[in-house]
Order: structure tokens, then sequence, then C-alpha cells
């Protein structure tokens, strides 16, 4: 556990205080978190219980993920591709120009900040699962076509694509 961060446990909430923000998560019942030292450990009640030990490990990454957001942050890129494909940010709305008759409005949530530049839009914050969430709502306004490729999508994203129509030539 970094020294800038602070876990306080009560019962089945865990709240994880740090630089860039405070997350607190209510976990299963079946989880019991013991703090020791400089450590966090993460025990389940009842370790022959199959879905004890399902819960165990995700427990675990998610107080990872809390203890990272608040040190480190997340951040999702999205890549706009198209003629006259534009984004711009207004206040808490990103506006997307993305071939509809009428420009989108997507109101952005609180605790993400969201970036535009040139034709990359970046979402970022402390909670991975909001932020990768909002990045989700994001591309699904206008998903990447097969054909040319125009949308939205992720930055490391591979477009499977297809051949267009093919002309036959009369033969004559």
């Amino acid at each position: 556990m970094p020294a800038e961060v602070e876990v306080i446990i009560d019962g089945q909430s865990v709240t994880v205080k740090g630089p860039k923000g405070t997350l607190k998560f209510d976990f299963h019942h079946r989880v019991v978190f013991e703090k020791k030292d400089n450590q966090i450990l993460v025990k389940v009640r009842k370790e022959d219980e199959k879905r004890s030990r399902e819960l165990w490990g995700t427990s675990r990454v998610l107080l990872a993920n809390m203890i990272e957001g608040v040190t480190k942050g997340f951040e999702k890129k999205l890549e706009i591709s198209g003629v006259g494909f534009r984004a711009a940010i207004s206040g808490k709305k990103l506006t997307l120009q993305v071939g509809f008759s009428h420009p989108v409005e997507f109101s952005i949530p609180e605790g993400i900040e969201i970036k535009v530049e040139k034709n990359i839009i970046i979402v970022s914050g402390i909670d991975k699962q909001l932020v990768g969430e909002t990045a989700a709502r994001i591309r699904a306004i206008k998903k990447p076509e097969p054909y040319k490729g125009k949308g939205i999508k992720y930055i490391d994203e591979v477009i499977r694509r297809k051949a267009g129509k093919v002309v036959k030539t009369a033969a004559g």
C-alpha cells in the first residue's frame, strides 16, 4: 500500500483516500478485510465454498483498482474518424458531430474529466468502472462501421474491414 493512501475498513464498507480523491465501496458479506502493517489482507469467511472463492479474487482486484485510482487515476482514449466528424466540450457537456443531422450532446458524469485534442477524446477519472462505462457510452453513439471505419473507436481497437461491393463488367 502506498504511503499517501489511507484505507478505512468499516465492516464491509471500505473507503480509500488518496491524493486524487476518495472512493468508497461496499463489499460482499463473505469477504473480510484485515489491516496488517502496511498491507491489507483479503480473506473469505469459508474457503471451501465456491462462491466465496470467486469473490475472493474479485474483491482483491477491486480494492487494488481503488488504490491505483486514488494515486494514479485511469484513462481511456477514443478516436473519432470520418470526414467532418468532430467533438467539442462546452461546460459539462461533450458535443459530438458524427454524421447525424444534428449534433449529439453527451452529459459528462460526476467524477469524470473529458479532454478533446484534435480527433482524440480522453476520458479520465479515479473510478475504473465509471471511466470504462463512460468511454463505452461515448463509443456507442457512433460505433465504427466495417467498410470505411468511420465512427468512434478506442485508440488500440482494430476494426475488421469488409470489402465493398464488386462491380461485374458486362462480357459481350
